[in-house]
């Protein structure tokens, strides 16, 4: 079964590099999963709390929170190889505002992951989940994207 990602964040990017960034690696990695990407509006945390969960019914839910586990890039390539022979549903990756998380959102969650102990702003972090995403599929397929 192929492994199938829903990425899910709050607004799209105004930002011209972080769109750029979009652009770049939803095209690389196409090559490699099926996946697709929902936007809930931008409001206020509860609100987007509920948009988000609605829109990640029936998935695996991964909330990106600082609060949450760090992973390098070859664990996310493991959780990966691990969903895809466990998981019978698609994954989702979650990305709130500017605002951060409710605590309705937290609690319907499957997972919890960390970019890191900085604050990231949210379309940073999006390209930065992408990014990631796309080296954790080289790292899978023994490409030389990645280098440790």
């Amino acid at each position: 079964m192929s492994l199938k990602i829903r990425i899910c964040s709050v607004g799209k990017p105004r930002l011209g590099y972080a769109r750029s960034g979009v652009d770049e690696y939803f095209g690389r990695l196409k090559h490699y999963q099926e996946t697709n990407w929902a936007v809930v509006k931008a409001g206020n945390s509860m609100d987007e709390g509920k948009q988000l969960i609605k829109s990640t019914e029936g998935c695996y839910r991964v909330l990106l929170d600082e609060v949450g586990s760090q992973w390098t890039s070859r664990q996310l390539a493991a959780c990966l190889e691990t969903w895809e022979l466990e998981q019978q549903k698609p994954i989702a990756f979650i990305i709130g505002g500017a605002d951060g998380h409710s605590s309705e959102i937290r609690k319907a969650v499957d997972s919890q992951w960390s970019l890191g102990k900085l604050t990231l702003q949210h379309e940073l972090a999006l390209v930065v989940l992408l990014e990631q995403l796309y080296r954790a599929q080289t790292i899978r397929r023994g490409e030389p994207y990645h280098r440790d």
